[in-house]
């Protein structure tokens, strides 16, 4: 069961959060397209799909608008260098990539960069058979939460500078990682999406835990995930914790890294307790080892 009364002081947080947005300024003329990788620089720069692109828009006097697309891209840093946090959809070909920034008076530049390629294992598991081969009720329950989810995955919120300073994030759960980011996966000998997040291991009922300060923006029980609680971070950057056996928050709660919000199940599919975690960047699902110190 999930909780229905948030504290005061995440309200007030909530408050203080929805007065620090930026606006877009004036860009300066085009800078490198690849600052070198940085040890203490999270997310680590890994341009491959299901990776992370950072380029370079030089100085400018406050934060410069990018897109992919149409999509808008997270901005980071200060008048001195803004760097722009590009999420890689697994799905992305490799070869030659941009994104496009938008000056105040509305000309636009293009900053490219090159997507490398990367191959990915494959993982062959055993589920229920209704949750591969979908009944007709079950398959328009799957549309339905997909469409919710969609709306969900587009949330763009103005970058909090607090939240945003320090992109490390913290593993929401302790336990071993059973599955890896990007695997190929074959349910019951039937191909499917590839793998879109960290699988956790973790005994039913252990504590889970916001990865980085944000909001709820979706908690929910779905066909696949479980019961599923969204966090808005700002500037596109959202995570997802799946498969819980409870939900401690509800929507519009303000969490701190570390603040619990439900505990390890192996609701939705699973094949047995643990924490499905993932990271959306500019609505692609990245890898969220990109994010932690090791």
């Amino acid at each position: 069961m999930r909780s229905s009364h948030p504290s005061s002081n995440r309200r007030a947080l909530l408050g203080a959060i929805s007065l620090l947005a930026l606006p877009a300024g004036t860009l300066a003329a085009p800078a490198a397209t690849s600052p070198a990788a940085d040890s203490d620089v999270w997310p680590r720069a890994q341009p491959v799909p299901g990776g992370v692109a950072r380029l370079s828009l030089g100085p400018a006097a406050t934060r410069p608008e990018a897109f992919a697309g149409d999509v808008p891209l997270l901005v980071v840093g200060d008048a001195r260098e803004w760097t722009a946090v590009v999420g890689i959809a697994l799905a992305a070909a490799p070869g030659p990539a941009h994104i496009t920034v938008r000056a105040p008076g509305g000309g636009t530049r293009q900053v490219p960069y090159r997507i490398a390629p990367k191959r990915y294992s494959e993982q062959q598991l055993k589920v229920s058979p209704r949750t591969v081969d979908l009944s007709p009720e079950d398959q328009a329950r799957y549309e339905r939460e997909r469409a919710h989810q969609q709306a969900v995955m587009a949330t763009f919120t103005e970058p909090v500078p607090e939240v945003l300073a320090l992109l490390r994030m913290q593993v929401p759960t302790p336990g071993r990682r059973s599955s890896s980011f990007g695997l190929r996966r074959v349910f019951n000998g039937q191909a499917r999406n590839p793998h879109s997040g960290m699988d956790i291991a973790a005994p039913t009922g252990t504590p889970v835990v916001a990865p980085l300060p944000g909001r709820v923006i979706d908690t929910g029980d779905y066909f696949f995930n479980g019961q599923t609680v969204w966090l808005d971070h700002g500037g596109g950057l959202l995570t997802m914790v799946c498969h819980l056996s409870q939900i401690a928050v509800q929507v519009g709660d303000v969490l701190r890294t570390g603040e619990p919000l439900g505990a390890v199940g192996a609701t939705g599919r699973a094949t047995g307790p643990h924490l499905h975690w993932g990271v959306m960047l500019n609505r692609a699902m990245v890898d969220p080892a990109l994010f932690l110190p090791n």
